[in-house]
């Protein structure tokens, strides 16, 4: 026990002090924040950064003119049919409109089609507001040829609100979000997937490292293959916790710091147009209480304890489980191009868990899923992804059970491969000779 406390801590160490991971520790949040932050501050200057555009608009049908409403980057000049395409056409080459709008006589009663021509790329937004503005008209004057006011049918368009109610007991009912469920699920499943393969390939890099360097013989005659193996395992599973507390701590300090200096002042400001337009749409939504009441009751429906612990232990024992698979393979080969064809071997069931994720998320109670979510080595992903939406305690447990048995009986069959693969060189194993080196 003693030396394996002594090699975890060499391993800790050893990674903690490197130059890349103080690098990546410290950039990661940066990162993770300007992530976070960039959305707001491009919504905010969005307006500033985009260039004001002037539209020609060539109506031959007559259906649209003076429909197209300026807007703070957009502004539409009309002509009438005397005027030609091609004309149009070259004062954008000339630099006096950015684009020109060719809705063309049609031989049908109904204009659907229009051209905008531009020798820059159009912005999506621009071609929206087209689009949109012609659906709007058109739909208006075939109501109106239809003897129907268009006041009327806007009037009775209705949105519908279908809440879902889960029922713990008889007597215990709570509303769900499949949606939010969803995000929630899927986020902490990829985050698990992507740790599993990164963290348990350093183990396997470590391995190969000191087997290639001979550094191996020193220290296999003072400690056991099997407390060598852990102590690179535990080690590296140290590391990993370490890096993401770090990331989770500063990226949140930053993101607030930042928001602050760079939000609070545009939000301050009473000459901020931009903001002044944001504001006044928040006012309008804080009218309604009820999207007050249903943000506190979307985030009431989530079972923040029991996502967690969950997390925290299916990604403990998942990457313990292949992390010592990866060490294993790391004492086969001599090189990772080798270790190639055991990887995509071992990296199947993981990928089968993202594959069935939209089954899981769609049908989280299904016979599938449910084997699944048992299966050592798809239940990491395939829990995660269940867990938002309410797993039976008696799943979680069993499925926690299996993952644990099968960590350990793997770390003993890993730890066999280990202490006689870790001695081979030159030569890459073969099935066979792996099975006898089980049976030792």
């Amino acid at each position: 026990m003693n030396n394996l406390s002594i090699i975890l801590k060499r391993e800790y160490l050893t990674r903690v002090k490197k130059r890349s991971f103080i690098i990546a520790t410290l950039l990661g949040p940066i990162i993770f924040a300007a992530l976070m932050i960039a959305p707001s501050l491009l919504m905010i200057n969005s307006d500033k950064m985009e260039s004001k555009k002037a539209i020609a608009v060539l109506d031959e049908t007559s259906w649209f003119y003076g429909k197209f409403e300026n807007t703070d980057v957009n502004t539409f000049v009309y002509y009438d049919e005397s005027e030609h395409i091609d004309s149009l056409k070259k004062l954008v080459f000339d630099g006096v409109y950015d684009a020109v709008l060719y809705i063309p006589m049609t031989s049908l009663n109904i204009p659907v089609n229009a051209k905008l021509y531009s020798n820059k790329q159009v912005p999506m937004t621009l071609s929206s507001h087209i689009r949109n503005t012609m659906k709007q008209e058109i739909e208006h004057k075939k109501l109106l040829a239809s003897g129907i006011d268009p006041s009327i049918v806007k009037s009775v368009q209705t949105n519908i609100n279908v809440s879902t109610i889960r029922m713990d007991s008889e007597t215990e009912e709570k509303t769900s979000y499949a949606e939010l469920e969803y995000i929630i699920g899927l986020l902490l499943a990829g985050v698990i997937y992507i740790v599993i393969f990164i963290f348990s390939n350093q183990v396997m890099r470590g391995v190969i490292e000191e087997k290639t360097n001979r550094i191996i013989e020193v220290i296999i005659s003072s400690v056991k293959p099997f407390e060598l193996m852990m102590g690179k395992i535990l080690g590296i599973a140290l590391v990993v916790l370490t890096q993401i507390s770090i990331w989770l701590i500063l990226s949140s300090a930053i993101y607030f710091v930042a928001s602050g200096i760079i939000l609070g002042p545009e939000i301050l400001s009473p000459s901020g147009t931009v903001m002044t337009e944001q504001i006044s749409q928040i006012t309008e939504m804080s009218k309604s209480q009820d999207i007050m009441l249903e943000a506190v009751n979307m985030i009431q429906s989530i079972n923040f304890s029991a996502i967690i612990l969950g997390f925290l232990f299916y990604f403990i024992f998942g990457y313990l489980l292949y992390a010592a698979i990866f060490a294993a393979i790391g004492s086969m080969v001599d090189n990772e191009t080798d270790s190639q064809q055991f990887i995509s071997i071992i990296s199947l069931p993981l990928m089968l868990s993202l594959i069935c994720a939209s089954t899981t998320i769609n049908n989280p109670d299904s016979s599938l899923v449910l084997w699944l979510s048992m299966i050592p080595f798809t239940s990491p992903v395939t829990m995660m992804l269940r867990i938002p939406f309410g797993v039976p305690y008696w799943q979680v447990g069993l499925s926690l059970i299996i993952l644990i048995s099968s960590f350990v009986a793997v770390t003993w069959l890993a730890a066999k491969i280990y202490r006689t693969g870790i001695l081979m060189y030159g030569k890459k194993p073969s099935w066979k000779e792996i099975w006898k080196w089980l049976r030792y």
